[in-house]
This record gives structure tokens, C-alpha cells and sequence, in this order.
């Protein structure tokens, strides 16, 4: 069997490979070099690898690699994108892998490229022939922008296994839950006209307040009616991003646009979010007299869950000697529970480094990952069915 470069060499080469995803096309990029890295390295030890275009981006792809075979299973999943960088903000290259101060600086070095080489570098020690379940990697596109590539692997149905660990970075600590997210726009459509007479016009910032006023309500009443003590911040959350409208204090404002996203817990329906939102809208269009439309900026990304008595959450907690916990941030753990997996998410380095320039992994984090990743083969691909 071929030998597999050391850890730090396919660090480097992922971090090397550009696989950005954005929703501005100028920063968009294919991922397809990262991709035929992981299935050179992982063909070479026995995988088989499927790589499949996303509907509709045939320049963007998931790969599943398999080895082994049976009804149960383990997925150790990552994504291949990573967000835009901040040029000029980057003490070193983004694209050059960077060890400096106990840290391996490059984008993606801790979301995620990095999980990839360390679990290649972890199975390379371990007898997969063995195997009485199947072990399948996963590498999916888009995370960061779309989450498309998650979305297309479940309308596929392609992946069959029990049990998924998402190695996004947690700084080592088990998460079980986290909530969904919506990101919406409220266009309001009025009548220009000369601000010296209000009746040449209809103001869409005058109904836009209404809207925004009654949005403030429904907050109010999630908040009211809500709450989760597991986390944090322990109900749903409305945030207004952003609000365009009008173009000179002369005139009457014809059109004002508001984007909003919401974050809902873990049992709350985004569906049910959305309609009660469009229900609230036609009686502000009466009383103003002024269209309004109200659409989404990105399908949106259900809450994630999976019951803390998991046999791959109980495992993790032992592993890694820390009890499970909840996050804010979104990952594609929702979309691999809809296809049947127990999952968790669960990865080296921390999200405070994620998104920000001069991103990095600290070393201590690879040793520790690499015990929790062995000890989920052991127990869940090495041991009898029985035992699972």
C-alpha cells in the first residue's frame, strides 16, 4: 500500500489547493483540487471513492470514500470550502501552511481542512482490513455559503451508516445541538415623490417602521414563549442586519429593503417561523397602501439535534473527558441526521480562529483529536455488531 505523505505535508497541500465558496461570485471558487487530493490519498489506502458534481455546479463536488461494509457504520465528515480572506490583514500567505509560536497558520487550517489530513494520518496506523463496519469520509462542498452540498448528498439519499462525527472546530468539546437559522429580506414597495407634499407619495420607510415594529413584536414573543436552558443564549434570536432605502431627503422613498436573520432552537419548524412572518405582512400592505414581498436570502438551515444519550455522544464524552454542549453557530450536522445518523459535531481547534485572519490550529489539538477519531473506529467499525 502506498504511503500517505506525514500529516503536516497534506496539511499543506489542502491549505495550498484555493476552494473559497462564497455567494459573490468574484470570490467563488471550485473545490475540485482539494477533492482529487483526498481521493488520491484515500484510494491509496483502500477506499472506495465516489466523487459526484452538485446539481446544477459541475465545478463544485462531494466525495464519499468507503472501506468496509455492513449495516452500521461511522462517517467522519468535513467540508472543502472555506470563506473569503481578508487581503492584506494575513501576517503570512493564506495558502501557505505556516508553523510559527505552537501553531499551524493558513485559511482552513482549523475550518476544516485540517480534520481531513489528521484523520488520514490516523487511519494510516490502523488495521482497516479489520473492519466489521463500514468507515466512509466525507467531503462535502459549499458548507460555508449554500450548505449545498449537504442538501444535495440528502436529496440523493447516498450515504447509509449509524453514526457521523462533523469535525468543525469545537476545541475538542462534544455538541449535540445547535440552533437553526433563517436569513431573510423585506422589500416594501411605496411611490416616490416630491417631499414637499406628502400625497404626490407613499413613503415605504413609513410602512417599512411598521414592519419593523411588528417584527419586534413576534421577537418578543418568541423570547416570551421559548426557551431552551441547554443553551447560551437560551431563546430564539431576530437580528436586522441590514436596512436599504430612498435616495435623497428631498424625496419621498419609493422602495426600502430590510434583511433580518432568525435563529430558532431545536423543535422549532423555520417553515412554520416563515409563514406566521407572511401572515403578519398583509395587514400592514392595507393599512399603507404599499406592496410588500418578503423571501428568503438562503434556504435556510434547520436546528440541529441529536438526544444526548447517543451511544457516539456517550463515547465522545469519554473520550474527551468533557460533557456535551450546545453551540451558536450553524453546521451541516441537520442534513446528516435526516439521512439517518446519530451525529455529532466535534473537531480540533476553536472557532474563535474560524473566519479570521491569521487562522490557525494549535498543535496541541491534533494528538487529542486523533485519540477521539481512533477510538471511534475501534468501537464503532472494529468491534462486533453486538457491541454497537
Amino acid at each position: 500500500m502506498p504511503a500517505l505523505p506525514s500529516l503536516i505535508n497534506m496539511m499543506t497541500q489542502l491549505i495550498a489547493s484555493p476552494s473559497i465558496s462564497c455567494s459573490q461570485a468574484h470570490w467563488d471558487q471550485s473545490n475540485k483540487g482539494v477533492i482529487e487530493l483526498l481521493e488520491t490519498w484515500l484510494s491509496s489506502q483502500g477506499f472506495q471513492c465516489e466523487v459526484m458534481s452538485l446539481p446544477g455546479q459541475p465545478n463544485k463536488f462531494n466525495l464519499i470514500a468507503t472501506i468496509g461494509q455492513g449495516p452500521g457504520g461511522l462517517v467522519l465528515s468535513g467540508h472543502t470550502d472555506t470563506v473569503p480572506y481578508d487581503e492584506g490583514r494575513w501576517q503570512s500567505d493564506p495558502f501557505t501552511l505556516q508553523e510559527r509560536d505552537q501553531k499551524l497558520y493558513g485559511l482552513g487550517s482549523c475550518d476544516m481542512k485540517g480534520f481531513f489530513a489528521i484523520v488520514l494520518d490516523t487511519i494510516r496506523e490502523m488495521s482497516l482490513c479489520e473492519l466489521t463496519e463500514p468507515l466512509i469520509i466525507l467531503a462535502t462542498a459549499d458548507e460555508e455559503s449554500s450548505m449545498a452540498g449537504a442538501r444535495a448528498l440528502v436529496q440523493q439519499n447516498k450515504l447509509n451508516a449509524r453514526y457521523a462525527l462533523i469535525g468543525e472546530p469545537t476545541s475538542l468539546t462534544p455538541i449535540y445541538a445547535h440552533k437553526g437559522i433563517m436569513m431573510e429580506r423585506i422589500k416594501v414597495t411605496g411611490q416616490a415623490g416630491h417631499s414637499s407634499n406628502p400625497a404626490l407619495g407613499n413613503n415605504a420607510l413609513d410602512a417599512m417602521h411598521n414592519v419593523m415594529s411588528e417584527l419586534m413584536t413576534f421577537r418578543n414573543e418568541l423570547k416570551r414563549d421559548y426557551q431552551d436552558a441547554n443553551f447560551i443564549i437560551d431563546y430564539p434570536t431576530m437580528n436586522f442586519g441590514c436596512i436599504h432605502g430612498g435616495d435623497n431627503p428631498n424625496r419621498i422613498c419609493g422602495r426600502c429593503e430590510l434583511e433580518f436573520d432568525l435563529r430558532a432552537l431545536p423543535g422549532m419548524s423555520n417553515q412554520s417561523l416563515m409563514a406566521e412572518i407572511a401572515l403578519r405582512l398583509p395587514g400592514i400592505e392595507e393599512k399603507t397602501g404599499t406592496q410588500i414581498q418578503l423571501n428568503s436570502l438562503f434556504p435556510d438551515v434547520p436546528s440541529f439535534y441529536t438526544p444526548i444519550e447517543s451511544a457516539i455522544i456517550k463515547a465522545c464524552e469519554t473520550l474527551t473527558e468533557r460533557p456535551a454542549e450546545t453551540v451558536a453557530f450553524a453546521t451541516e450536522g441537520p442534513f446528516l441526521n435526516q439521512m439517518g445518523m446519530e451525529t455529532l459535531v466535534l473537531g480540533p481547534g476553536s472557532i474563535d480562529q474560524a473566519h479570521q485572519p491569521n487562522e490557525f490550529m494549535a498543535l496541541d489539538q491534533i494528538q487529542p483529536m486523533q485519540k477521539v477519531i481512533r477510538g471511534l473506529i475501534e468501537r464503532f467499525c472494529l468491534q462486533s455488531n453486538e457491541s454497537n
